[in-house]
């Protein structure tokens, strides 16, 4: 997405908020600017290498050391805290895929096909689209006010029509606070182990819940999938010890673990003894469900290699600290050098260019206005030597008074042409002294529209959707030329509409601004074409269906209001144009006087069809 703000086209605000002057090449200045490049840069080098030394080389040294001597000490704590980080990811990715679940169900309370009277078909629908998500859905059943599965799908059709009402995890979830829950390992009336995920929502006062199960034995190739570390083994566990996932080789559904964490820490690591084996076990409780993951590692393998890898770290590091320190230092020296010399070629470019590109902005202005000024001509050319063949006997044509009357006609069409874009220019070029009043943008808003409304918008079906601010602060302007900015959006919005679509209309006060939004479902401005919109005489439409001074003339408007213009356009989805107005404080108290609020500026949609085809 590209964005093209016209804020640099602000000449005309205040001199203590005016940007810097453009800058006009000199030899004297040039030099100087040399000179504190130079300086810069030698600066630069200083504090790089400087930085070397105290961001890179000094706490290398200090860290070789603390490692050197603390190693054996640190030794199994190292351990733990490797284990207890791959138990604290493991945990947080389990978390994240339970949300994601419960997202995934939440969702289908929104999806099109959901019913509170769901059919057959449409509960299919609703789990093969939670098996799009994740395959370790099973079946998915929707619950009335009562608790009795009233729409259901999945391999266990004799569910349906069952009263859940006395199910555990169907009392708990209509007592929490939260609107979801996710169960523990049951059996169930399935009699086969699985755990529920299930949500619930309130439709006209009554509850209803969505319900879906999930496969354990997928759970666990997913805990599999992301399991960490040599040999390590990790499990879910509940509050009561009980297996909510763990590996068949070790236990089966439901069994008890022969470790259970402390219920009142959130996450830890500790030592104990499985079959004569030490062991390193790193727990954390998950924060979606009252389950504990539990990596388990046995401690030999769990430090070995770490001892022997201490002394070759030790040694690798300094050597490379040596080795990558000599490099820096020389590549900063060569990269500041050529960096300098860079920025001296640039400098002195930059000021020979500025010049250049006003040279190049003028010459295509004069260009664009020749081409302009000269269709018309040729038109007038073209028709008087018409009146003319048409007043010479030889070629016998009508010169009637109506026929030399229309062929005057074209001749006034095209120097009426001429004398708009010579107007039109004078307008955008010219100092102007501000007449203002206090607007009422919504108001203006609804005249340009209602017009368009009738010519523009009709023929295309093309829909128009307000959402204007209530109780907008009036704005200090004259309304014909805002007018005229919003007139000429729209119209290009409007153009850009092939067949059918919708523009959107929005308005807010945000700080000191104005804001007013126009965005269109068109071809949207394809990327190289976004830079040179708001240039004279630049126009996509073709057919001489546009002179290419919309933009610019409202450009120039929005500028002398002290407001700006910002653009927003994807090729093939649409533009949205911003206009930014700056709120005047006294025509604020001016209106609120006789302000009242104007019910029709919420949101509405007011869709205009075009005749039958």
């Amino acid at each position: 997405m590209r964005v093209w703000d016209t804020s640099h086209l602000l000449d005309d605000i205040p001199a203590a908020k005016r940007p810097p002057t453009e800058h006009v090449y000199d030899f004297t200045d040039s030099q100087a600017n040399l000179e504190r490049i130079r300086l810069h840069f030698r600066q630069l080098q200083t504090r790089l290498i400087l930085g070397l030394v105290l961001g890179f080389l000094l706490p290398n040294a200090l860290l070789s050391a603390y490692f050197h001597f603390q190693f054996t000490h640190t030794l199994k704590e190292s351990a733990k805290l490797n284990l207890a980080a791959v138990a604290e990811s493991q945990k947080n990715t389990i978390d994240l895929y339970l949300q994601e679940r419960v997202v995934n169900l939440y969702n289908l309370f929104h999806s099109k096909e959901f019913s509170l009277s769901p059919s057959q078909e449409q509960m299919d629908s609703l789990l093969a689209s939670l098996k799009q998500f994740n395959d370790g859905f099973v079946d998915v059943g929707f619950f009335d006010t009562r608790g009795v599965q009233i729409g259901y799908a999945g391999p266990f059709p004799a569910l349906l029509g069952r009263d859940y009402s006395k199910e555990t995890w169907y009392q708990t979830l209509l007592k929490e606070n939260k609107t979801y829950l996710i169960s523990d390992i049951y059996m169930g009336f399935r009699d086969v182990p699985h755990f529920t995920i299930a949500t619930r929502q309130v439709f006209d006062g009554r509850t209803y819940v969505l319900r879906a199960t999930l496969d354990p034995d997928k759970l666990y190739i997913f805990l599999r999938a992301i399991s960490q570390g040599k040999e390590v083994e990790s499990t879910l566990i509940n509050r009561q010890g009980r297996y909510q996932v763990v590996d068949p080789g070790r236990s089966q559904l439901p069994g008890s673990s022969d470790y259970m964490p402390p219920l009142d820490t959130p996450s830890g690591v500790e030592e104990y003894i499985r079959n004569d084996q030490d062991m390193l076990v790193a727990y954390a409780w998950l924060k979606e469900t009252p389950w504990a993951l539990l990596a388990i590692q046995p401690v030999a393998v769990a430090q070995a290699g770490m001892i022997k890898a201490r002394m070759v770290l030790t040694i690798s590091l300094i050597a490379i600290s040596l080795i990558i320190s000599a490099i820096i230092f020389f590549t900063i020296r060569r990269m500041v050098n050529r960096a300098r010399r860079m920025a001296e070629k640039g400098q002195q470019l930059q000021e020979m260019l500025a010049h250049a590109s006003k040279l190049a902005s003028i010459g295509e202005l004069a260009a664009g206005v020749a081409h302009e000024i000269n269709n018309p001509l040729a038109i007038i050319m073209a028709t008087s030597g018409v009146i003319r063949d048409m007043l010479n006997p030889e070629f016998e044509l009508d010169h009637s008074p109506e026929a030399i009357y229309k062929e005057l006609s074209v001749i006034d069409a095209a120097a009426n042409r001429a004398k708009g874009i010579t107007r039109k220019l004078q307008d955008m070029g010219k100092s102007r002294t501000p007449r203002t009043v206090a607007c009422d943008v919504n108001g203006l808003l609804e005249e340009v529209v209602g017009r368009l409304q009738k010519v523009e918008f009709k023929p295309k079906h093309i829909e128009v959707v307000r959402r204007l601010g209530a109780e907008l602060p009036p704005i200090m302007a004259e309304p014909e030329p805002l007018r005229q900015v919003f007139a000429n959006i729209l119209i290009n919005a409007g153009d850009a509409i092939v067949d059918k679509g919708t523009i959107t209309i929005g308005t807010e006060a945000k700080e000191d601004m104005l804001r007013v939004t126009i965005a269109d479902t068109g071809k949207g401005i394809p990327p190289g074409d976004l830079k040179r919109i708001f240039n004279p005489f630049f126009t996509t439409k073709g057919g001489g269906r546009g002179t290419g001074l919309g933009l610019s003339i409202a450009a120039s408007i929005v500028k002398y209001l002290g407001g700006t213009i910002k653009v927003n356009s994807i090729p093939g989805t649409g533009s949205s144009f911003t206009v930014l107005l700056p709120i005047n404080e006294p025509a604020k108290t001016i209106i609120k006087q006789h302000h009242k609020p104007n019910a029709q500026y919420g949101q509405e949609t007011a869709s205009i069809q075009g005749p039958p085809s």
